[in-house]
């Protein structure tokens, strides 16, 4: 089946968090789910469900486990048993309850900082200290301080690594030479790894590396993330998942899901079996879009805003903006694109250390969309 990724759908007034939170004049380029129509099966298998006209309780029958299992070994080449898999309503609720069941208040929680904002935010909420230990920039892309890294993993209170593989907002894709370090640095301190791989589908160069697939010994030690919200724009289905081969942390990190007595949502489970099941032909089609969408706009950026500087990513649909040449304090910075260019934009100092004087933009959209987002970026800083 063809997809057409360039068609306009309108979004506004459909308590769309990404279209309504800003009035109607900003066009918003933001929060990463896209502006893409879901596959067909995925749409067909949830109308099944709606025209039954019953939403009762939800049977976990192990089809939604199969799925998962399944694209984690055709995509990625990882051998996952759908004994593996533990459901989750979203990778925030994962995070969170990861942090709840693997560390006490008062305990560490390492990450590569800049990072996705609820690494953090999640830290704080349930009493927890983030160790944000900075990614280094020179120039050529961001790289591992692992010297820095280590110090934060050998802290007696340090009990967690966060990870986020492909990065979020970098872009990185971490070679398999980096990801073993950090697990050798894991193994060493007898850190619990949670791996968070919801942008593993968009990667424009090779195949995602799960990060258990390295060794038996890593995979001993860490739990995955997966979804299928980034790939097939099915954020609000919450219904993501969590593998670990791990019995203990299987039962670790269920205890604690049991503890807030979370159910299933059935349209969401439809929805993820009809994706990772008939959708393969979706994903092949998306990512090179994505991966065309991005060029055009670091191309765009670079010709016509020498001040922000733009290096295509390695992965997702998200181009972190280096603005420090615009000369602005971040509170400005985002008053000019959302003020002067009408376009919304995320915010770097979220991201944490490493963020301040960077904007992220949200390239998963049709190029008509997105062309005129980079139009208003470059009005704005025009009026500088």
């Amino acid at each position: 089946m063809q997809y057409n990724f360039d068609e306009i759908i309108e979004r506004r007034g459909t308590r769309s968090e990404k279209w309504d939170l800003y009035p109607p004049d900003v066009l918003p380029l933001w929060v990463a789910d896209s502006d893409f129509k879901s596959p067909v099966p995925v749409i067909e298998a949830i109308q099944k469900l709606v025209k039954r006209g019953v939403f009762g309780y939800t049977l976990a029958d192990g089809a939604f486990e199969r799925a998962y299992a399944r694209w984690a070994e055709t995509r990625y080449g990882w051998a996952a048993d759908p004994g593996w898999v533990l459901w989750s309503p979203s990778l925030g609720a994962a995070l969170a309850t990861c942090i709840r069941a693997f560390t006490v208040p008062g305990e560490r929680v390492a990450m590569l900082s800049p990072i996705y904002p609820p690494f953090i935010n999640l830290c704080h909420v349930n009493g927890r200290i983030p160790e944000q230990s900075a990614l280094r920039d020179a120039g050529a892309g961001y790289t591992i301080d692992f010297a820095d890294l280590e110090d934060r993993l050998a802290h007696p209170q340090t009990k967690l690594l966060l990870l986020c593989n492909p990065h979020n907002p970098t872009g990185r894709v971490f070679s398999v030479q980096e990801l073993e370090r950090i697990g050798e640095l894991c193994l060493r301190h007898k850190i619990v790894i949670f791996s968070d791989e919801i942008h593993a589908d968009i990667i424009f160069k090779g195949r995602h590396t799960a990060f258990p697939a390295l060794s038996k010994e890593l995979a001993a030690i860490t739990l995955v993330g997966m979804n299928a919200s980034k790939t097939f724009n099915l954020a609000d289905l919450r219904s993501a998942a969590v593998l670990s081969s791990s019995p203990e942390l299987r039962k670790t990190f269920a205890g604690e899901i049991a503890r807030a007595n979370l159910g299933r949502n059935s349209l969401g489970i439809a929805g993820v079996i009809a994706a990772y099941t008939d959708c393969d032909d979706y994903a092949d089609q998306l990512v090179p879009y994505l991966e065309a969408n991005l060029r055009h706009a670091v191309d765009f950026l670079t010709a016509s805003t020498p001040k922000i500087k733009a290096g295509m990513p390695e992965s997702t649909f998200l181009l972190w903006l280096d603005c420090k040449k615009i000369g602005l304090a971040q509170p400005d910075l985002v008053k000019l694109f959302l003020e002067r260019g009408k376009v919304a934009l995320n915010s770097g100092i979220s991201f944490g250390d490493g963020g301040e004087g960077f904007m992220r933009l949200n390239v998963a959209c049709p190029r008509a969309t997105l062309q005129e987002g980079l139009n208003r970026i470059a009005a704005a800083l025009s009026t500088l």
